[in-house]
């Protein structure tokens, strides 16, 4: 099952603060989500978010289609709040109000990924 990251910049100093708005994060109202044709496209498997002085690091691990949890997460009432908490510790302003917005910014944050291993594909699975 893949995952994949997102990543953006604060202002350093504020771990602290950002640590406190992740701790109040509301989940998701449901983890499956919809692709464009309103049928199921994946899950949500879980999110870890790192923090460190002036980087954040969201890493989502998920199945189905990775687009399409853009959408999903951008009709969050969760995420709208964390946006409007973050918003005073962002080193560059975004504009998450709109899906459009949300998924444009979803998208240019996605970090390239290099590797993914599992114990599913190690050599000695036995």
């Amino acid at each position: 099952m893949p995952y994949a990251a997102i990543s953006y910049r604060v202002k350093p100093g504020h771990d602290d603060e950002i640590a406190d708005i992740f701790a109040d994060f509301q989940r998701v109202d449901t983890p499956t989500f919809l692709g464009e044709d309103g049928t199921p496209a994946g899950r949500l498997l879980g999110t870890a978010v790192f923090v460190k002085d002036d980087i954040v690091v969201r890493v989502i691990h998920y199945e189905g289609d990775f687009a399409a949890i853009g959408r999903h997460m951008a009709a969050q009432r969760g995420v709208h709040l964390i946006e409007d908490r973050l918003s005073p510790y962002l080193a560059e302003p975004r504009d998450t109000s709109s899906a459009e917005g949300f998924a444009s910014y979803f998208r240019d944050a996605t970090m390239r990924c290099v590797s993914q291993l599992s114990v599913d594909t190690h050599p000695a699975r036995g």
